[in-house]
């Protein structure tokens, strides 16, 4: 169940474990399986309103398996719950949250919402959690470990193009697309090369008056309907590769092609799926293409991708020069008191489900040490 007691001046725990999406519950149910009790010895923060993680944010036509796909939390099954058999009419927001919602209880993890972490701070004896609720109260959780398990929502990436802030019309990144009657007869540009993008571009189809799809490589889709296994282990080994060096994280998608659906194949058949090169600049009333065609646009969706929303630890200065973080096998270089749980080549869902035992039993090792 979720606990609504706000977060006290200050409190101790032995383990904070920051975000409730899949990383953080795995994480979570894993430690609660090893012995620390949930409220006491190990706290959940988690900043949204409600159970689900980042899949409650997400607009209301996506529908789990059209283009996503959740891998179960651990222990769902010994709860008779499974997303395979999850009514796939109803909105993926829906049945993901009600599917957290359930789990949470059952297994007593005791989340605290809405609670945002305002910072990470070292002390003498651990880390220090800085904390506010929805009514501004302000507080401090004292532990000897924190797992960050963030996410990437809160920090969708747009990128600058020449004239963007000219830009007459409406612009949206993926966390404010709501729905496709929102442009109803309107001219959309849609950029990025993801399954957002694809999923969007799929949706305005017959809404928006034209649809133009700019990404900044060509598309590469996968012949099979479901991810090729080969290439997913090398684009989560170039995950891990640029983990473990500090970089910037590559994109999965540009590693492994798109997997053609049904639903997608139809709509490369109908034409509404092709890509092209981005633009080169834009203007009050449209895009230019880099062949110097002036595009009409009333809107333009930036389904552009994520980055790691690590803006709480910037008091750890685990920034490298390079702009990413070093992590390895789900623990910070810089400090070892930290692990993040969901980063790089654990970004997947199911490599969320399996980093929660690997990060839980790093985590037991080190409060026995401490």
């Amino acid at each position: 169940m979720t606990d609504l007691t706000p977060t006290t001046d200050d409190q101790h725990a032995r383990v904070v474990v920051i975000g409730a999406g899949q990383a953080g519950l795995s994480v979570a149910y894993h430690l609660r399986r090893l012995g620390l009790e949930p409220g006491t010895d190990l706290v959940v923060l988690d900043r949204a309103p409600s159970t689900g993680g980042a899949w409650q944010f997400r607009w209301e036509a996506l529908r789990l398996g059209s283009a996503h796909r959740v891998h179960d939390l651990p222990g769902m099954r010994a709860m008779g719950l499974a997303f395979e058999d999850a009514d796939r009419s109803r909105p993926a927001r829906d049945v993901v949250g009600a599917y957290y919602r359930r789990f949470e209880e059952h297994y007593g993890l005791r989340v605290r919402r809405p609670v945002a972490v305002t910072s990470v701070t070292r002390t003498t004896g651990g880390l220090c959690v800085a904390t506010r609720t929805a009514d501004g109260h302000e507080g401090r959780i004292h532990a000897e470990v924190v797992v960050n398990a963030s996410g990437t929502w809160g920090t969708p990436f747009v990128p600058w193009y020449p004239g963007r802030d000219t830009f007459a019309g409406r612009q949206l990144d993926t966390t404010e697309y709501r729905s496709a009657a929102e442009f109803q007869d309107q001219d959309v540009v849609v950029v990025g090369g993801g399954t957002s993008a694809i999923g969007f571009l799929l949706e305005l189809d017959g809404v928006a008056r034209s649809t133009r799809w700019f990404t900044r490589r060509p598309m590469t889709w996968s012949d099979t309907s479901a991810l090729d296994l080969e290439s997913a282990v090398a684009a989560v080994d170039e995950q891990d590769r640029a983990a473990r060096a500090g970089e910037v994280l590559p994109s999965i998608v540009s590693g492994t092609g798109v997997p053609v659906s049904r639903r997608i194949r139809a709509g490369l058949d109908r034409g509404v799926l092709r890509d092209e090169r981005v633009f080169a600049r834009i203007e009050p009333s449209g895009v230019v293409t880099a062949d110097g065609e002036h595009v009409h646009a009333d809107a333009i969706v930036w389904a552009t991708g994520f980055r790691a929303d690590l803006r709480h630890l910037a008091p750890l200065h685990l920034r490298t020069a390079k702009g990413g973080v070093v992590v390895a096998d789900g623990r910070s270089a810089e400090e070892p008191r930290l692990f993040l749980a969901g980063y790089g080549p654990q970004a997947s869902t199911i490599g969320a489900n399996r980093a929660g035992r690997l990060i839980a039993r790093q985590v037991m090792d080190e409060l026995a040490a401490s």
